[in-house]
């Protein structure tokens, strides 16, 4: 969408609304975050505008006066494309480009721009061409307002209006295989991930604010190499690594895409097959940069995201991630205060992070269900699959049985149903 203009950096204008009750640098921020966004997707912003408004217009989202008077800018700074901090409608992007005579883009357009530009897997790939098909499908009359105005209005309405609907059958066809394809991936990884979990290791996800630095510390804590930049959506397909933690109890680790504010929920549904990790995580591993401004708004972004994917009653362990760039006295023993189970780290420098297991080891002991188990010797073949989904407390042995006291995975409960003398419920410590 963001596209190169005779080998030229595309000049981008962004423009937002400020609303009664809304906090004026909350509006500021997410502008400043878009700018972010528009420099990932290769633009240069020339300006940013906002209007004050007691709701977004129904034919521009901005007024009609605000609009002539941006229209005049982008002709003054040579601006390309102008994009808006918000969803538009399918009507106010086809007003608004009537009179600025150029690209306009919404919030979504942006994201999903740079989702295109980060995908690498088929997965990534099918999931973006999902997610751009339902954002086109409501718009394609705009799109043949335009040509048929670029081929004139006499004898080109009819067949326009009839290849209108074929082009909207085209798209919901299309849609529609991308979906089964989507779903089919979505059943390769559930066979990956129990293929992962043949030894009934637990899973945990790191989630967290895009660009909090999420991959850094997944390659700090396995020693992996995982693509870790300094920019927006630098990861957007899920990695796995395994590792080992202080008490012997050898976890899955994956890094899954960053969240971000305003991300529209459709989007994150066009995603489900790769936010399944997070579905599927026995902890969530929070990754917070404590340095940023807006770090209490982004910590709330992640908690809506999680709440959608109902997430959100998990286990989670915070990582309050960049602590040695934190210029205010008192930020991080503020979070530690507000936030259970959160570790001040630095993923690049390496520090905090054996606290940070430690805080991982306690939580997923808190996360074992307690058992006595009487295990035949010639059945001793289960004993692995008990220390790989849990810990073995004590063990004896007597009359050709072992009698184990263990904190296992409550996901072993099943398979370990025969043996279970006495279920001694969750126990800490």
């Amino acid at each position: 969408m963001l596209e190169t203009k005779r080998h030229e950096i595309e000049r981008v204008l962004l423009v937002g609304v400020e609303r009664p009750g809304h906090d004026r640098w909350l509006t500021e921020d997410s502008l400043a975050e878009l700018s972010e966004l528009a420099q990932s997707a290769g633009g240069e912003v020339v300006d940013v505008v906002s209007q004050h408004l007691q709701k977004p217009t129904a034919p521009l989202f901005i007024g009609s006066g605000k609009s002539e008077e941006l229209a005049q800018v982008c002709r003054r700074k040579r601006v390309d494309t102008v994009i808006f901090d918000d969803d538009l409608t399918p009507a106010q992007s086809r007003n608004l480009e009537e009179i600025f005579k150029l690209k306009v883009l919404d919030r979504t357009e942006l994201i999903l721009d740079i989702f295109a530009q980060r995908a690498r897997t088929r997965e990534g790939k099918l999931q973006i061409e999902l997610a751009q098909l339902q954002y086109l499908l409501p718009r394609l009359t705009h799109l043949w307002g335009h040509l048929s105005r670029q081929r004139g209005g006499i004898g080109t309405r009819g067949p326009g209006e009839q290849q209108l609907e074929v082009d909207r059958r085209r798209v919901g066809t299309r849609i529609e295989k991308l979906k089964r394809d989507i779903e089919e991936v979505r059943k390769q990884r559930a066979v990956q991930r129990s293929g992962r979990r043949r030894h009934e290791w637990p899973l945990v996800s790191i989630v967290g604010y895009t660009n909090a630095g999420k991959s850094t510390l997944l390659n700090a804590l396995t020693g992996s190499e995982v693509v870790a930049e300094d920019k927006l959506f630098a990861t957007l397909d899920p990695t796995t690594r395994k590792l080992r933690l202080p008490d012997g109890q050898t976890i899955l680790l994956t890094d899954t895409v960053g969240f971000l504010r305003k991300l529209p929920h459709h989007l994150v549904d066009s995603f489900y097959a790769t936010l399944e990790e997070v579905v599927e995580a026995d902890l969530l591993l929070h990754v917070v940069d404590a340095s940023h401004p807006s770090a209490k708004e982004q910590i709330k972004a992640v908690e809506e995201v999680l709440k959608h994917l109902r997430a959100w009653d998990k286990p989670i362990v915070t990582a309050l991630n960049q602590v040695d760039r934190v210029e205010q006295d008192g930020i991080v023993t503020q979070f530690q205060n507000a936030i259970p189970r959160s570790v001040p780290i630095s993923a690049t420098e390496k520090h905090g992070l054996d606290e940070l297991l430690a805080q991982i080891s306690a939580a997923m002991v808190e996360n074992r269900a307690r058992v006595s188990l009487r295990v035949p010797l010639a059945e001793m073949g289960v004993v692995p699959k008990i220390q790989g989904g849990g810990q073995i407390i004590s063990q004896q042995f007597e009359d050709g049985v072992a009698l184990i006291e263990a904190r296992v995975n409550p996901r072993l409960l099943g398979d370990l149903k025969q043996y279970i003398v006495a279920p001694l419920g969750r126990k800490t410590g």
